[in-house]
């Protein structure tokens, strides 16, 4: 389903004006023209934070009268086919010389010392990742256990040697970026505890789940300019947190609380999450986003967002407040085919199937049968009952070819039901929301399921869900 908007990685790198601003400098000799960017990590894209024209002499220079926020930023040479990364932080006068033909041992950055142990990393890493993938490779080809078994001792004795080195860096330069960043990418270690019983199972999840973010401070927001902390958050957010609403609510609002003093953090972690549940994956979902719709947008805590993103945020969450799951449906006052009035809390059900149709829709000529052949052959022993709404905006124009569709198919037993025009004129008038915003329907068939009195217990779920939702609350009745 399309995402609405929420332009998320367009965070503008900014920051506190200073007088000194920046200045980065790119000597690269082997371009005498063309133009270079300066983009900083932020999501899955580069952004461009500056660009700048190739002289005749290989000199290009990035200049502005504000400092940059601290990351990781990458030159894009002119091509957009090569690129060199390097960090910027406090210092903010750097030079940057580039060759071609070796960008990672013959780059070299002066003017930062926390690019003197970027640069060192970087190489030893690159050396460490070959002597790692040689030793995968030969163990996997290898077809002599004793060989294997040799293979897999050195690769774990390099892996060793590269964790060793991480923390070196860490524990001797513990105020360097590159210290935040070795925590921030670190993965929490899982304690050796075999699962025998569930108990066993559940205690390594809650220990990783608890030292997920180790090393992280929400308070930092050097570390949003990294190519890895979205994804750690997608994982953290998509695997880790239990997927029920209110978990992650709760979840979200801590967040949130710990990001209150980095306003860069914060805009950050805002914007990721409404733009996640926005159109969540899950069935109930949906009500995380109307949470942060409530508790910071109509608030006025994101004021970043211009006129048309919060109106398109607002217009969202309205459609989503009156169908969020455990609340009670709205109440549809329509009539049937004869003009008779069938309103939904008439339907008196154990369980009630609401299906949003158009007889002139081809998914619906699909599904509407399959959905009264399974109605025939399990629900209606159980007391279920389906309240069938016509969708077309011209209902009576659709009404002969909705009438012929029920007949031909035999779907009697079901309540049949629209609006006329002048029906709908006056909810218009008295500004009364249609069923189309009460029950957030863009697509046809969209089908909800009510308990007896008449809650929402599940929605926009396809007919084997919505059957294998109704079996499951069968054999869980009491």
């Amino acid at each position: 389903m399309k995402k609405y908007i929420l332009f998320l990685f367009a965070i503008v790198a900014g920051g506190r004006a200073m007088a000194q601003g920046y200045q980065i400098t790119l000597q690269a000799p082997q371009f005498k023209s063309g133009i270079v960017y300066l983009t900083y990590y932020m999501g899955p894209n580069l952004n461009v934070a500056d660009s700048a024209a190739m002289t005749n002499t290989g000199t290009a220079i990035f200049k502005g009268n504000k400092k940059l926020p601290g990351g990781i930023y990458v030159i894009v040479l002119p091509g957009k086919r090569l690129r060199t990364d390097f960090l910027i932080d406090k210092e903010q006068r750097i030079n940057v010389k580039t060759d071609t033909t070796d960008l990672l041992n013959k780059t070299i950055v002066t003017g930062s010392k926390e690019n003197v142990l970027y640069v060192q990393y970087q190489k030893y890493v690159a050396k460490k990742g070959k002597q790692l993938e040689d030793e995968r490779k030969a163990y996997i080809s290898s077809t002599n256990k004793l060989d294997s078994l040799q293979h897999e001792v050195t690769y774990n004795l390099y892996n060793g040697e590269l964790n060793t080195y991480r923390e070196g860096i860490v524990k001797n330069q513990p105020g360097s970026m590159m210290a935040v960043l070795l925590k921030a990418m670190k993965e929490p270690a899982v304690p050796i505890l075999m699962p025998q019983t569930r108990e066993d199972s559940l205690k390594n999840y809650n220990f990783y789940k608890s030292h997920y973010w180790d090393g992280v401070t929400f308070m930092d927001e050097r570390i949003i300019r990294t190519p890895f902390f979205l994804k750690r958050l997608e994982r953290y957010y998509q695997e880790v947190v239990p997927q029920s609403s209110d978990s992650i609510i709760k979840d979200v609002d801590y967040k949130l609380l710990l990001a209150r003093s980095n306003p860069e953090m914060f805009k950050f972690l805002l914007n990721w999450v409404t733009d996640e549940y926005i159109n969540p994956k899950y069935m109930g979902q949906d009500a995380v986003f109307v949470h942060l719709f409530e508790k910071y947008h109509s608030q006025g805590v994101s004021n970043w967002l211009n006129e048309k993103q919060m109106e398109s945020i607002s217009r969202r969450a309205y459609m989503l407040m009156a169908n969020l799951i455990g609340e009670k449906a709205a109440n549809l006052e329509m009539i049937d085919s004869s003009g008779k009035p069938s309103p939904l809390y008439d339907v008196n059900a154990e369980y009630t199937v609401i299906c949003f149709w158009d007889p002139n829709c081809g998914h619906c000529k699909e599904e509407v049968p399959r959905l009264d052949s399974i109605y025939h052959a399990s629900w209606k022993n159980h007391n279920v009952k389906i309240y069938g709404v016509l969708t077309p905006d011209d209902k009576e124009n659709a009404k002969p070819e909705w009438e012929k569709f029920i007949t031909e198919h035999k779907l009697g037993e079901w309540t049949h039901v629209y609006k006329t025009k002048a029906m709908e004129d006056a909810d218009y008038a008295a500004q009364k929301p249609s069923f189309r915003q009460l029950y957030d329907i863009n697509l046809t068939p969209t089908l909800y399921l009510l308990d007896k009195d008449k809650h929402i217990i599940g929605k926009k779920l396809t007919i084997f869900q919505l059957n294998d939702l109704l079996e499951v609350k069968w054999k869980t009745k009491p």
